[in-house]
This record gives structure tokens, sequence and C-alpha cells, in this order.
């Protein structure tokens, strides 16, 4: 499938003023935003997060054995607002500082609420997230989620459910922002694949509304 970008008026969803694109996938509605942290910001926020996030390595079960998550992760949201996805409930820990700040510039760019956020280090290039959609029945019909990539570059690539030809793989750089909303979740999943290549840390923020 060939990557096509084009900038557009955002669904009444979101008030963007930074310069976006729209990914054109059928059955989607996703938007690339390069610049929405400056790469001063990002890195900051990075090292604070290395240094300051409640970084753990979860176990999960395949075909009868547990084995490690190849990543850690950490989840901070409003009081109440656990979430659970591969047989794992995250009880939340409260907002760190950055993290609010965070939040609300996104709020304030978007238009969109947000009350939660999955964070994801990836140390290496082997740390990796399979193919998923994030479609948890906590997170509503059409749930909006927000990622930001902080640090190492690393490809994110889409599939369609139904049609497996219709595929497409970007680089998200430190400091973009990716905006999936609508059906994206009902048509497509998304993944984070491992890499050969000598690879520095990167951290994703996946914000996101719990219900």
């Amino acid at each position: 499938m060939i990557l096509i970008f084009s900038t557009v008026n955002l669904s009444p969803h979101f008030r963007l003023q930074h310069q976006r694109h729209l990914l054109h996938m059928p059955q989607a509605e996703v938007y690339l935003v390069e610049n929405f942290l400056s790469g001063a910001e990002a890195e900051l926020l990075k090292q604070n997060l290395l240094n300051q996030a409640g970084w753990r390595q979860e176990k999960l079960k395949m075909f009868g054995k547990e084995v490690e998550q190849p990543r850690l992760t950490a989840w901070y949201a409003d009081a109440g607002k656990a979430y659970t996805y591969s047989g794992l409930t995250w009880e939340p820990q409260p907002w760190l500082p950055a993290l609010s700040q965070l939040r609300q510039k996104l709020e304030k760019t978007t238009g969109a609420q947000f009350n939660s956020v999955l964070l994801n280090l990836y140390r290496h290039g082997q740390d990796s997230m399979g193919w998923h959609a994030d479609n948890e029945p906590e997170l509503g019909q059409n749930p909006i989620i927000a990622s930001i990539s902080l640090g190492q570059p690393r490809v994110f690539a889409f599939k369609h459910n139904q049609q497996p030809e219709l595929k497409l793989r970007l680089s998200l750089e430190s400091g973009s922002l990716l905006l999936m909303a609508g059906s994206t979740q009902h048509f497509w999943k998304h993944q984070l694949p491992k890499s050969a290549k000598l690879m520095e840390p990167r951290i994703n923020l996946t914000f996101r509304f719990i219900y």
C-alpha cells in the first residue's frame, strides 16, 4: 500500500493548530502531527520519564508458559481508572507533573479529553509490541488514541483486518503525535516491530479515555 499524506481539515473531534497530515487509510481516521513537541521538549520529557516513571516488566502467559513482555510499561490515570488488556490489569499511579502538563497541552491542542496514559519503554531494537487493536470495552465504541513518541525513531506498522494487501509502515520521529480515531480500531491493527539495528531507548505515550 502506498502511504499518502494530505493536509486537511480535521474532523469535529480535533482542532489541532499544528501542521497535520491525514493518512489515507480506508475505514480509518488517523492523523500525524510531526512537530507536536520540539526536539528539546521531547528530549527533556524523555529524560524525565526515564528517571521518574514507575516502570514495570509484566509477564504474560503464552502457550502455557510465562514470558516477560519485551518492553517496560507504566500506567498513569485518574483515580479509579484501571485498565485491563492481555490478561493484565493496571491500577493507576497518580499523575506525574510532567504527564499532567502534557495532558493539558494535548487536550488544549486537540479538543479531546483524556484521563489516562500508558507508557511503553522500548530499551533497544529487540523490545517491541505485537499486532493488536486498542479495542478494550472500557475505551468505548470509537476510541481516540493519542500516541506521542520520544527518543529513537522507530517503524510503526498498520495492517487491515479484512484486506491483507492493505498495509503501511511509517517512521515515528521524536516529538511526533499520531492520532487514531473513528472506526480505526475496528478495521486495523498496529504494531511496533523488532529491529536488528542498534537502537537507542524510545518511549511511547498513548493517551486515552477510560469509561
